[in-house]
């Protein structure tokens, strides 16, 4: 699944390619928004929210500001093109939604929670999620507040909640309570230091923007961007135990059984 590092990075990518251009066709591919059309729309921004996407676009001649919201999940993507050139990234039957300018293409493939809603509107889609990792809101004592909530919930699973901090997924996850020495099991009670856990997680993710290669070891050589996750049966890096997988809450944990007793 996409993580808040990636979807700043295609929101970025989204804001290179149309911020500042209008719009001279718009397809979208779903029941929900059959006959909207945002031809004539002039792009703002392109900006993100936790894992979710939000394109903000204005009608000149009305004044009206409208977003286009959009959920990357497991598996959606956006890419942007050059006029003329082959959308090569996804099937065409995944295609959700085609933006065009005088200058580019975005394509929306696989996406979630396709949306357009007025501007102002937007906290009814968004204002649930907690301090953004990567966002100007980014709080650590108010995620860490919001997480101490919780206390009977494992903490593997806290995390992962958006209404808690929004934009860790499972690989970050993993890794932050690795480096930690935490048991995922552990209940959010025991966690001694809840802090630490949340500034972690947001240095991580805050590395990694800019790039589309997610490392938290600090290399990008393949095979050695991870310190557990992805790495089930091999030796620990720091002490050797092999890293065991397991399925936790409907979401798969990795972890050192050794260095997270």
């Amino acid at each position: 699944m996409p993580e808040g590092d990636t979807v700043w990075n295609t929101a970025r990518a989204l804001h290179r390619a149309l911020a500042g251009g209008r719009l001279t066709a718009s397809d979208f591919r779903v029941p929900q928004l059959a006959t909207a059309d945002l031809a004539g729309w002039t792009v703002l921004e392109s900006t993100s929210r936790g894992k979710h996407l939000l394109l903000r676009t204005r009608d000149l001649e009305g004044g009206r500001h409208l977003t286009l919201h959009s959920h990357l999940r497991m598996d959606g993507a956006w890419r942007a093109y050059t006029p003329g050139e082959r959308w090569a990234a996804r099937p065409a039957h995944l295609i959700r939604a085609v933006l065009r300018t005088a200058d580019a293409v975005a394509v929306g493939y696989h996406l979630h929670d396709l949306a357009l809603v007025p501007t102002e509107e937007e906290k009814s889609l968004v204002g649930h999620l907690g301090p953004d990792l990567l966002g100007a809101d980014w709080d650590p004592a108010e995620a860490a507040r919001r997480l101490a909530a919780q206390p009977d919930t494992a903490i593997a699973e806290a995390l992962l909640d958006q209404r808690n901090l929004a934009g860790i997924g499972n690989l970050y996850k993993c890794e932050v309570l690795f480096l930690r020495g935490v048991d995922p099991w552990t209940p959010v009670r025991d966690v001694p230091d809840l802090t630490a856990i949340v500034t972690l997680a947001q240095k991580l993710l805050a590395a990694n923007r800019g790039r589309w290669t997610q490392s938290t070891t600090g290399s990008l050589r393949r095979a050695e961007t991870t310190y557990v996750y992805g790495r089930r049966a091999q030796p620990c890096r720091r002490c050797g135990t092999l890293v065991r997988k397991v399925e936790q809450a409907d979401r798969v944990t990795y972890w050192c059984p050794a260095c997270q007793s």
